[in-house]
């Protein structure tokens, strides 16, 4: 009962339990409040895209604590959309050999496309600047110079090898959903990542694995109601590689916020 540890209550069963559990959490916190939102902003700010791993095991106790945690993300009417399949081990080599046979050849990468758009058909500003802007961080790091294509591709393809990662996860939902799911979907992806941070782990999620949907749903055997929507790598960061330097540039509160009947003190 990992994500529960500090309730007793964590063993009863069904809907009263859980109602209890959760009354128990919200009563006893473990620790001052100042002490938990320290922590809670370290987890936050700290989380980054780690694009290298060491190859340094994450247990599955560890990863069932995560999701354990995570599954308590705000959800419409409590419909909880989300299903995860970890691979690792040599699972998680037949699927990243497979996905890299096809995206090695460009004549047999190109018959495959993504299921669903994540990014505008058109990009304008200031988005696409931003695109940009972290683009040539991230190569300018890696020493990649503009106009250097097999370079960024051979980047890019590392996507497909979970960046080294001991973890992959991917995520699915049942294709009767509809856009709202992808709303909790998002605030559950959230929750697995800043709990990671509180386990020392990184992550990456990674939405370049949407083009091969197909090789994904043929080799983790995904039943035909499930429609993958994203993949993410799992396992600690390694900081000496030049990558994980990247740290990108976010926007100040102010510039997003409009208050309405609202004063500053």
């Amino acid at each position: 009962m990992p994500a529960l540890r500090f309730f007793p209550q964590a063993h009863v069963s069904g809907s009263e339990g859980e109602a209890k559990v959760v009354a128990n959490r919200l009563a006893s916190p473990p620790g001052e409040l100042a002490v938990i939102r320290q922590a809670v902003e370290w987890a936050i700010v700290t989380r980054r895209s780690a694009r290298a791993f060491l190859p340094t095991a994450v247990s599955v106790e560890t990863i069932e604590s995560i999701l354990d945690v995570a599954r308590y993300a705000a959800t419409g009417v409590n419909i909880q959309p989300w299903k995860v399949h970890v691979v690792a081990g040599q699972a998680k080599e037949r699927l990243c050999a497979a996905i890299k046979r096809v995206d090695d050849d460009p004549d047999l990468s190109t018959n495959h496309s993504d299921e669903w758009d994540y990014y505008p058909e058109r990009w304008v500003s200031p988005y696409v600047d931003r695109r940009r802007s972290l683009g040539w961080q991230l190569y300018g790091l890696l020493g990649i110079e503009k106009g250097n294509k097999p370079g960024m591709q051979q980047q890019h393809g590392r996507n497909y090898l979970f960046f080294d990662a001991p973890v992959g996860l991917l995520f699915t939902v049942d294709r009767v959903m509809s856009e709202g799911s992808l709303l909790d979907y998002g605030m559950f992806i959230q929750n697995i990542m800043v709990m990671a941070r509180g386990y020392g782990l990184s992550t990456c999620p990674q939405a370049a694995f949407m083009k091969y949907h197909t090789i994904i749903e043929q080799q983790l055997s995904l039943a035909p109601s499930e429609k993958f929507l994203v993949g993410m790598s799992l396992g600690y960061a390694d900081e000496s590689r030049p990558e994980n330097a990247l740290v990108s540039e976010r926007e100040p509160a102010s510039s997003f916020t409009c208050f309405h009947g609202l004063e500053r003190a």
